[in-house]
């Protein structure tokens, strides 16, 4: 088998953001020809499935700016330097909702688009929630109407488009297996 190896030639810095930085390299083919690649950098992000005792999934309400619309999700954030990701879930899951929960259970992670970042999500449930007193305040530019859909309304969002990212399809979909799993 042969190898599908790029090597890095060159590396050039074009961004760096709060959230993201943008790089070209020049790479060598497995070919042996040169060609170029842009690449997203993000430090990771984790994402939250809270789901209720009375089995309800707790959700956010938000405008994306990048689409211009508001969509549905499952609370998420961007991991901080050096932060583990459960703590970074547990944090996300107060910030956003006003929850802390008694279990967090990591689910799977996976990259969001190998083909131009290397940005990978590490998705959590969160179970035996509680509603806190004095939560942790959300992120001063971040705005969020919170929800709490059954299941089967979250399957109906995802077909009106209201739900429309890969975590969140993905945490509807995590839960529609494991509720078929328990019949």
């Amino acid at each position: 088998m042969k190898s599908l190896e790029e090597k890095t030639l060159k590396t050039e810095q074009i961004f760096t953001g709060k959230v993201i930085s943008l790089q070209v390299d020049d790479v060598e083919l497995p070919n042996g020809k040169t060609s170029k690649r842009e690449i997203v950098k993000h430090p990771g992000a984790v994402a939250v499935i809270p789901v209720t005792a009375d089995h309800k999934i707790i959700m956010v309400e938000q405008y994306r700016k990048a689409l211009e619309r508001t969509i549905v999700e499952i609370p998420a954030g961007k991991l901080e330097a050096g932060e583990k990701p459960e703590v970074c879930a547990a944090r996300e899951l107060e910030e956003e909702t006003g929850y802390e929960c008694a279990n967090m259970e990591w689910l799977i992670s996976f990259y969001t688009s190998p083909g131009f970042a290397d940005e990978i999500i590490h998705v959590y449930k969160a179970t035996g929630l509680n509603k806190k007193a004095n939560p942790a305040a959300a992120d001063e530019d971040e705005f969020v109407n919170l929800m709490e859909l059954t299941l089967e309304e979250a399957i109906q969002l995802i077909k009106e488009q209201k739900i429309f990212d890969a975590k969140t399809a993905y945490a509807v979909q995590h839960l529609q297996l494991q509720e078929a799993l328990e019949k």
